[in-house]
């Protein structure tokens, strides 16, 4: 279910997999995005990673998994629509107080920050780099999804900036499971586009073609904001345990990272 996962202070991080969850194929199994397959199966499926998410290393009373340890309540998850932009929306205390009432609207765009205890934060991918942000001390979390089109735009270093509006100082990063640039192939005039706005991005192929290196570019950009980060090794397109659109084409589903506060 989880390909990583990692704790600090009262900070979680993980990002899923393929494995643990209910759908069918050619999804098999844990398939968190829509892409055709029934909504009803992709919630049930975030409904399971939620609650192991929640449970973390922390002993329970039994083996479902529905299964919490006592005194720990169901996180809200918090979504949103991923458009390839550098959109970032703060979930604030007025916006889970709406939306435990059904009242509020979903977000769309490309990164969501929150200094709220208890709310998970969710962001998909099949081969762009999911993105988790935390600052431990000051207890600002962010998520962001990062892909060519996000790169350019500059949606890690938006996070950024947004957390540290909302107090963050000393920031962590760790780039998820994402498409190498040993396998991000492109024609050459947007290898060159991209490479223009972020230089460490430009790369090659193993076979030698004009590639993009997102994980370069994105962790230029965070060192350039003087955030540590941690890589998480994965490629999408080489490993069969992960989805990847590229090498799966519709049938390919989404994978998550994910991050909270613990309350």
């Amino acid at each position: 279910m989880f390909a990583f996962q990692d704790t600090r202070g009262a900070v979680d991080v993980a990002f899923t997999d393929r494995h643990g969850g209910i759908s069918a194929r050619p999804y098999a199994s844990l398939n968190l995005g829509g892409n055709g397959e029934h909504p009803h199966t992709v919630d049930e499926n975030i409904d399971i990673v939620a609650y192991a998410f929640a449970r973390g290393y922390q002993a329970v009373s039994d083996d479902s998994i529905f299964a919490l340890p006592d005194g720990t309540a169901f996180p809200m998850v918090v979504d949103m629509r991923q458009m390839h932009g550098a959109d970032v929306h703060v979930v604030d205390e007025p916006y889970v107080a709406a939306a435990a009432a059904g009242a509020q609207p979903g977000f769309i765009g490309d990164a969501l920050v929150t200094r709220e205890t208890g709310i998970v934060l969710m962001v998909r991918s099949a081969d762009c780099a999911p993105v988790i942000l935390a600052d431990t001390e000051q207890g600002v979390v962010g998520a962001a999804h990062a892909g060519r089109m996000g790169l350019v735009a500059g949606v890690v270093p938006a996070t950024i900036e947004r957390m540290r509006d909302l107090g963050a100082r000393r920031i962590n990063a760790w780039v998820g499971p994402h498409v190498c640039g040993r396998c991000y192939e492109v024609p050459e005039q947007m290898r060159a586009e991209i490479a223009a706005a972020v230089p460490e991005s430009h790369a090659e192929t193993s076979w030698g073609s004009p590639a993009v290196d997102l994980g370069a570019g994105l962790r230029a950009q965070l060192d350039a904001y003087g955030v540590e980060s941690t890589d998480v090794a994965g490629c999408t397109m080489e490993d069969e345990d992960l989805y990847s659109y590229r090498r799966q084409g519709k049938a390919s589903g989404r994978q998550a990272g994910l991050v909270w506060i613990r309350p």
